[in-house]
């Protein structure tokens, strides 16, 4: 699964994108806030304003049809040595409720200190299952400079 310098590196970066499919083999693609706990990343669905209608959140439909995602954290850097990110693979699960909705919930407000005032108790936990990780270039240099 994830070796020390991947996970180093996925907690050293705030941001990663997130790769859905529908059931057709549509992509779509988006950044999100993480935490990785374990061999599972967690994202919440957060109060802020996604939608336009009724219906689910694009990730949400696409991770019911299709739960096979990847998501990928990178770094870039003009300074070419610096370069490196970190993918991991694996079946996405929706968690409504729940000891690890809650663990998952609090740990995501460890880390991200805007999620702390929202109301984030009652909303859906997105846990991916790190089946497979890969990564490329300089995992250990820390991204503040």
């Amino acid at each position: 699964m994830l070796t020390d310098d991947q996970r180093r590196f996925l907690d050293g970066q705030r941001v990663a994108r997130l790769a859905t499919a529908d059931s057709g083999g549509r992509p779509h693609v988006i950044p999100i806030c993480f935490v990785v706990m374990a061999q599972t990343v967690y994202f919440t669905i957060d109060e802020k304003p996604k939608r336009i209608s009724g219906a689910p959140l694009k990730r949400v439909a696409n991770i019911q049809e299709n739960p096979f995602v990847a998501l990928v954290a990178d770094r870039y850097d003009d300074d070419w040595s610096r370069l490196g990110w970190v993918m991991v693979q694996g079946p996405a699960e929706i968690l409504d409720s729940g000891d690890e909705h809650d663990r998952a919930q609090a740990g995501l407000r460890a880390r991200y200190r805007q999620l702390r005032d929202m109301r984030i108790e009652g909303l859906p936990v997105v846990a991916i299952r790190i089946e497979h990780a890969a990564s490329w270039g300089n995992l250990r240099i820390s991204e503040k400079v």
